[in-house]
């Protein structure tokens, strides 16, 4: 188990929203499509939306959510400024991690973009359920 994002209790007073989406790649759209909706207006939506998809991406081609039958659900966590979004996906036996594609790969680079986007990411979980978090705004000196 990982856990490198600053550890923030949302409070009482945090916008929440969390939806399921079949673990089918079209899906990926769709919770783009229900983030943006959600955050339209935020000045960081952009780096959140490419975050979002990155993270549902990644349970789908890495987790059990990309299996026939698979689903994975988002949650954005909106206050003070401060925006957090996860993933939780079906789990898989590897663990997410950053690493260094080779500048001709097609694919490797989506947690180290997330990792230069938000102001601090992380996951929790195991081989049966997984969350992959990240976190930006003004707590991290970022404008939200």
């Amino acid at each position: 188990m990982s856990l490198t994002i600053p550890v923030l209790p949302a409070p009482a007073t945090a916008q929440r929203w969390r939806r399921a989406f079949p673990g089918e790649p079209v899906q990926a759209r769709a919770a783009r499509r229900f983030t943006a909706m959600l955050l339209d207006g935020c000045p960081l939506l952009d780096e959140v939306l490419l975050t979002v998809d990155e993270l549902v991406v990644n349970a789908l081609r890495h987790t059990k959510s990309g299996q026939p039958g698979g689903t994975f659900t988002v949650e954005i966590a909106r206050w003070d400024g401060t925006v957090a979004v996860s993933v939780t996906d079906q789990g898989a036996p590897s663990e997410p991690a950053v690493t260094d594609a080779a500048d001709d790969a097609e694919s490797g680079r989506g947690l180290r973009t997330v990792s230069l986007l938000a102001a601090g990411w992380g996951w929790f979980g195991n081989d049966r359920s997984r969350t992959v978090a990240a976190l930006f705004g003004t707590a991290f000196g970022e404008a939200a």
